[in-house]
């Protein structure tokens, strides 16, 4: 009967394994931990969107200030590219390109070097989509920064990096 009563505790035990929850950012925080990385970001991306409210739909070089990249992209998505797509494929906070005070500042290295990799992320689109013996629909061969970063600032320390 025991062993019976342990095996049914143990599938139940299993069973609700996977189901437990992830702490929230506050009971981390009361708990001690560092906010995560998405934490910080979505911070961020809160307040920008506050001070932003009302003009997401306008070209993000009418909001922002000093946008070289992405012109004509709507302020509110230029937020979520940012936010979803370069600082998840790097695992950076905004701040490891941004200066914090100061969103617009050409002052950091990595921010220089983001630039010169969408120059260099456009060129090989261009040349993926202008391939004539790949059988692939060329609107849809493309690589992002994920494709290379794959969630590590350094791509050849990135999980399978060289």
């Amino acid at each position: 009967m025991k062993r019976h009563v342990l095996s049914l505790l143990m599938l139940v035990l299993a069973g609700f394994a996977g189901r437990v929850a992830e702490p929230t950012p506050s009971e981390r925080r009361q708990a001690g931990q560092q906010r995560s990385v998405q934490e910080i970001n979505d911070q961020f991306a809160r307040q920008i969107s506050a001070s932003i409210a009302g003009h997401e739909s306008e070209p993000a070089e009418k909001v922002f200030k000093n946008i070289q990249w992405l012109k004509g992209t709507p302020a509110g998505t230029l937020l979520v590219i940012m936010n979803a797509g370069y600082a998840k494929a790097l695992g950076v906070s905004c701040t490891h390109c941004h200066a914090e005070d100061d969103f617009s500042r050409d002052d950091k290295r990595p921010k220089r070097a983001a630039r010169e990799m969408a120059v260099m992320h456009r060129s090989i689109n261009q040349q993926l989509r202008g391939m004539k013996e790949l059988t692939s629909d060329a609107q849809s061969r493309a690589i992002n920064c994920s494709t290379c970063h794959r969630g590590a600032i350094d791509p050849m320390r990135a999980p399978g990096g060289g």
